[in-house]
C-alpha cells in the first residue's frame, strides 16, 4: 500500500498551538508608531477579535468551529502518499512520504486558513476583505473561502505574478474576487509581497465593513495549518511507520512549513527543515530582529528573520516564496536551533520538480518543488550512508496554473542562478 487516507470524521477537531513548546514565550509585535507592544485594540481595525485571540494565545489546543469543519470536509483529510517510484529512481533506502495538500478546491494548503479567516470575519459582521497574494495561491484560496460566506474580496497581486499567472487571476474572479496588480502606484515595478501588503492594508484602513486577511507569517495563520501535521502523524501510524527523521517544507512566510512541522516540534529526534529560494534567502542570509511586514511601514513590527522591508527579490516563478521576512514562530525555532534552513537556486528546484513529475506523476507548484528538492537530497544522502531514513514533506500545491514556468525551464529560458 502506498496511500493512506482517513475518513472525514477524522479531521482534527482542534488546532495545535506550538507556543507552549517554544524555549521562551514569543516576543510581542510592536506598534509601527509608538514601538510599544501592540494590544487587541491596535489590531481590531484589521482582524476579528477571535483571530486576535488566537494570535496571542498560549493554550495548547484551540477548537475548530463546526462551520469550518463542515467546509474542510470537502477535501480533508488529505492523503499521505509514499513516493515509492521516486525512491526506486533514486536508489535510496530512505522511505519518502508526502502529504498531498494539492487536492483542496484552490489547489494548495492555503485553503486551510482561508476558510476559518472568512468564517470569523463573517461572524463579526464584516462584509469585505482585502489581501495580497504572491503567486496567487493565497488569493485563490481566499476567493473560494469568501464565496462560502458571501463576503466581497479585493486581492492585490504582485505584478510579476499578475503578468506570469493569468489563470490565477481568472480563478479568483470566477469565485467573485477582484484582482489588482501591485504596487498600484508604480505600474513599472515588478512588485513584492511587502508592497502588496501595504496596498491591501491601506485599502481596508478606516472602513468599518472591511478587514485585512493574511495568508502566512502570523501565528493564527500557522495555527490553522497544523491540521496538515496532525493528520500526517496519524497516517504515519496507520502506515505502520515510525516518526520521521526529517520533516521538510518550502518556506516563504512559513504557513505550510509550520502546518506540517509544528506538530512534530515536541519530538526532539525529528529534524525540521525549511527550504527557501536562493534569490530570497530570508532564513539563511537574513538578520533576526524587528522589522515591518510591509514596505510602507503600516503593519506592526515583527520579531523575525528579514532581508529588509525594501528588499525586492527577482521575479522568480516561485512567487509565493518572494517575501523579505518570515513567520516569527518559524524564525524563533530557527534561531533556537530547533529548525534548520537551506536555500536553492531555481534551476535545481525545477530539476527536482521534473524528476518528481516523471516518477510520481504529479506536477508541483514551483514553491512546492523547493521541498521536493530537499527531500531528494536527503534521500540521496541516505543512499550514501545506507540509512533507512524516513522523510516526510509537504506537497503544498499543484503546478497546473504554473505551466509557463515549466515551459521556460523546458526551453532553456529559466535563469539558472537568479539572486545567487
Amino acid at each position: 500500500m502506498t496511500r493512506w487516507t482517513l475518513p472525514p470524521d477524522k479531521i482534527p477537531g482542534a488546532w495545535f498551538n506550538v507556543v507552549p513548546h517554544l524555549s521562551a514565550p514569543p516576543q510581542p509585535p510592536l506598534h509601527p508608531g509608538t514601538r510599544e507592544p501592540v494590544g487587541p485594540d491596535d489590531l481590531a481595525p484589521l482582524f476579528p477579535m477571535a483571530l486576535i485571540g488566537q494570535e496571542v494565545s498560549a493554550e495548547p489546543w484551540i477548537d475548530v468551529p463546526g462551520e469550518v469543519l463542515d467546509i474542510l470536509r470537502l477535501w480533508r483529510p488529505t492523503p499521505l502518499v509514499r513516493a515509492t517510484r521516486l525512491e526506486k529512481a533514486l536508489g535510496t533506502p530512505a522511505r519518502i512520504y508526502f502529504k498531498d495538500e494539492s487536492i483542496s478546491p484552490s489547489g494548495s494548503h492555503k485553503t486551510n486558513t482561508a476558510v476559518p479567516q472568512a468564517f470569523y470575519n463573517a461572524q463579526e459582521g464584516i462584509t469585505c476583505l482585502t489581501t495580497e497574494t504572491g503567486a496567487g495561491q493565497w488569493g485563490t484560496a481566499l476567493a473560494f473561502a469568501t464565496a462560502q460566506f458571501d463576503l466581497d474580496l479585493k486581492v492585490y497581486m504582485v505584478r510579476a505574478s499578475y503578468e506570469q499567472k493569468p489563470y490565477r487571476r481568472i480563478a479568483i474572479e470566477t469565485w467573485g474576487g477582484e484582482v489588482v496588480a501591485s504596487p498600484v502606484d508604480d505600474p513599472g515595478h515588478p512588485g513584492s509581497l511587502g508592497s502588496a501588503i501595504s496596498d491591501a492594508v491601506r485599502d481596508c484602513a478606516g472602513r468599518a465593513d472591511t478587514h485585512y486577511s493574511l495568508g502566512s507569517v502570523l501565528n493564527h495563520v500557522l495555527l490553522h495549518q497544523t491540521v496538515i501535521g496532525l493528520e500526517a502523524r496519524e497516517q504515519l501510524e496507520l502506515a505502520g511507520e515510525r516518526l520521521p527523521d526529517v520533516v521538510i517544507a518550502p518556506c516563504g512566510g512559513g504557513s505550510n512549513l509550520g502546518g506540517i512541522a509544528f506538530p512534530f516540534v515536541p519530538d526532539a529526534g525529528v529534524r525540521l527543515l525549511a527550504v527557501e529560494p536562493l534569490s530570497c534567502p530570508t532564513l539563511t542570509q537574513g538578520e533576526f530582529g524587528y522589522d515591518f511586514g510591509d514596505v510602507q511601514g503600516l503593519t506592526p513590527l515583527l520579531p523575525m528573520y528579514s532581508l529588509g522591508r525594501e528588499f525586492v527579490p527577482p521575479s522568480i516563478h516561485a512567487g509565493g516564496l518572494r517575501y523579505h521576512g518570515d513567520s516569527p514562530l518559524i524564525s524563533q525555532l530557527v534561531r533556537d536551533g530547533r529548525m534548520e534552513a537551506v536555500a536553492y537556486p531555481q534551476g535545481k528546484v525545477f530539476e527536482a520538480a521534473i524528476q518528481f513529475a516523471r516518477t510520481e506523476g504529479k506536477i508541483p507548484a514551483p514553491e512546492c518543488a523547493h521541498g521536493i528538492r530537499a527531500a531528494i537530497d536527503e534521500a540521496l544522502a541516505a543512499k550514501e550512508t545506507g540509512e533507512e531514513k524516513v522523510i516526510l514533506f509537504n506537497y503544498c500545491g499543484h503546478g497546473f496554473l504554473d505551466l509557463s514556468a515549466y515551459d521556460d525551464h523546458n526551453n532553456g529560458r529559466l535563469p539558472e542562478e537568479q539572486g545567487s
